[in-house]
Formats: C-alpha cells, structure tokens, sequence
C-alpha cells in the first residue's frame, strides 16, 4: 500500500532559491516554494536587491516570500508592503547566520519567545493574507523553546509552522532531532512542516513516521538536485507520471534539470546577470566524475552563457558514458 502523500517544500536558502530554480522545484515535483529569506530593512527602505529576492511569476502558486527582521515596526511595514503579492508570508526565525542573529533577528530570537509572540502578532494585525512561520528547536543555550513559541503563535493564528530539528548553536552540524519536532506536532493543531537531514525517499520515510508532520521541507538535499521531489514521490508511491527527463537514470536526470534551469533563467531574468548561476553550476556538478577538474575551467569563462554551456557540455559526456556503460 503506498504511504499517504504529504506536501514536499523546498526551502528558503540563500543564493540557492531564487525564482528560476524555485519554478525549476515545481517543474520537479516540489508542493510549495518559498522565496531566500529577505531582510524586513532591505524591502521596507526600497532596496533593489531585496526586491529581486522577491519577485514572483504566474507558475508560482502559491507564493510564499520569507523575511525576518529584529525590528517590529520594520517587520510590520514590510508586511503590508508584501501582502498585494504574496498568497502567504513567512517569518524566519531559524536562520543560524551570525550576521542575521548579531541584529537580534533569525533563530536568535528563540531566546525570547515574548518577543518573537510580540512581533507575529504585530504582523498579523496588518496581513491580510495568512502568516507562517519557520523555527529552530531553540539556541543550543538553556531549554529549548520551539514547543512554547509553537504553542502561543498558534493562539495568535498563525497559519504554520516549519521546524528544523536543530539548535542555532548546532547550525548544520550532528543529527537533526526528529523526536522533538514529534512533541511540537503533537502539541500543536496547526500544521507542523519537519526540516533537516531529508535528502531521500527513504530519510523521508524515516521522517514522517518519525514526526507525524504534515509536511517536509527538504533544504540541502535539494541543492543541486532538484529532482528529489520527483524521486520521493516516485519511490514512494505517491505519483505515477513519468519524470519530465526521459528516464530514471540520475545523470540523465541531472542534465535535463541543467538545462531547464538555464532555460528558464533566460525566461524570467530577460538579459539581465543570474548572480547564482556559478553557484548553481558547482551545486550541480558536486560529487560527480570529473567535476573538479571542469570547474577549474570554469575561472576562464567571461560570460555566464558560457559557463552554462561548458556545465551542459560536461553533463552531456557524463550522460553518455553511463549510458553506455
């Protein structure tokens, strides 16, 4: 009997989100994207390129932008600000970036969840659209506090909350602790969304009997191979359409996904510079035959078309060695 099919996000990562490789995470199989994490100070003072972290398209449905913020008031603004756009509004409160949480904003604020209720709230006085919000278990410092703040947003309304299974003193390291996201699942009624060390069918398997969350939000693991959706669903029975590359093979797979995201780069960027496109092209060769080699090369290209050609190019030869094989 297949398992019963639950909402996969990717999540919202800096310099790895952006809007062409959201719609390529749809295209792939991803329920729900959400926009890299913006700064509130950047979209409430009309900066330009927090902006573009937030620009949208028709194919994105539901679009969901992420900002965090260490100042109320600018939070709020940027709320009202977001909310002709957005379907629905995510606060961060799990971003372990030292930058972030020296500004009292992030997963820094897990220590004062007074604070972080005074804040949502605030911001859900204003919105008109739903509120969601994403969390660390706490600061690695004293008790974690993920159940509480879970708790007392849900009496605020929120719509949601996304847990990542560490402290922000763990940042990325050790093991994500599912049995604790388990507590928050069964000590809320909103939906709880699980995050962290779901890189495959079978670790989200493991996750969902594990948590009981009523979704997963796949962040690392979907860096580079955007496919995982499609992957999960497909070894666990919970799609039977045929994949949009032309068969089951992961290079295969890898290069059509390549492609596609230069594709639709040119579709929504229109001429202008893809300042992750170098990012995307280290993510997307990582671990394979010869990629450090290729990537060495890649200091000499001068124009991103360039770069996008020689990853294709490298990808195609890989493609066809292990098909023949």
């Amino acid at each position: 009997m297949a398992d019963t099919a639950i909402p996969l996000f990717l999540a919202p990562m800096a310099g790895v989100s952006d809007l062409a490789y959201r719609l390529l995470a749809r295209e792939c199989g991803a329920d729900l994207t959400v926009t890299e994490f913006t700064a509130a100070a950047g979209l409430s003072r009309n900066a330009s390129h927090s902006w573009l972290k937030v620009e949208s398209h028709p194919r994105e449905s539901p679009f969901i932008p992420q900002i965090f913020g260490g100042i109320i008031e600018e939070m709020v603004h940027t709320v009202k600000l977001l909310q002709d756009r957005a379907d629905i509004i995510d606060i961060n409160f799990g971003c372990p970036a030292p930058k972030v949480c020296r500004n009292d904003a992030g997963a820094a604020l897990l220590r004062d969840p007074d604070r972080i209720v005074k804040m949502v709230k605030s911001c859900l006085d204003v919105a008109k659209v739903p509120i969601s919000v994403k969390v660390r278990l706490g600061t690695g410092k004293g008790p974690n506090t993920a159940l509480e703040v879970a708790q007392r947003l849900e009496k605020e309304g929120i719509e949601r909350i996304c847990v990542h299974g560490r402290t922000l003193r763990q940042r990325y390291s050790g093991l994500a602790d599912w049995d604790q996201i388990k507590e928050i699942v069964d000590g809320v009624d909103i939906p709880v969304i699980a995050n962290g060390d779901i890189v495959d069918s079978k670790t989200a398997k493991m996750c969902m009997d594990a948590t009981g969350a009523a979704g997963l939000m796949i962040g690392r693991g979907a860096i580079g191979v955007p496919n995982i959706f499609h992957d999960i669903k497909r070894d666990l029975r919970w799609d039977s359409n045929p994949p949009p590359w032309k068969n089951q093979n992961p290079a295969t797979a890898r290069l059509w996904c390549w492609n596609r995201y230069l594709e639709i780069s040119k579709e929504v960027y229109a001429g202008q510079i893809n300042k992750n496109l170098k990012r995307h092209a280290i993510s997307f060769t990582k671990g394979l035959s010869g990629a450090s080699a290729m990537r060495v090369e890649l200091h000499s290209v001068n124009t991103q078309e360039e770069l996008g050609n020689r990853v294709t190019k490298y990808l195609e030869e890989l493609n066809y060695q292990e098909l023949t094989a």
